[in-house]
């Protein structure tokens, strides 16, 4: 899947796809999903982000750095 658009995202981001907007490992995607203050969720053994919750940590993310 193409990730240059943000829009072009499906609605539910999964690790692979946030490792792939993000450039990171995948243990860091797993590290990140696991933090305090980041909008991940479980559905059954899926580590699951919201892509709108997604870009408001991002943006967030921008404003404390």
């Amino acid at each position: 899947m193409n990730v240059s658009n943000f829009d072009d995202l499906p609605l539910v981001l999964n690790a692979e796809l946030v490792k792939k907007v993000l450039g990171v490992s995948k243990a860091s995607v797993y590290n990140l999903f696991h933090s305090e203050g980041f909008p991940s969720f479980c559905v059954g053994k899926r580590m699951l982000v919201a892509k709108e919750a997604f870009r408001v940590w991002l943006e967030s993310q921008k404003k404390e750095s």
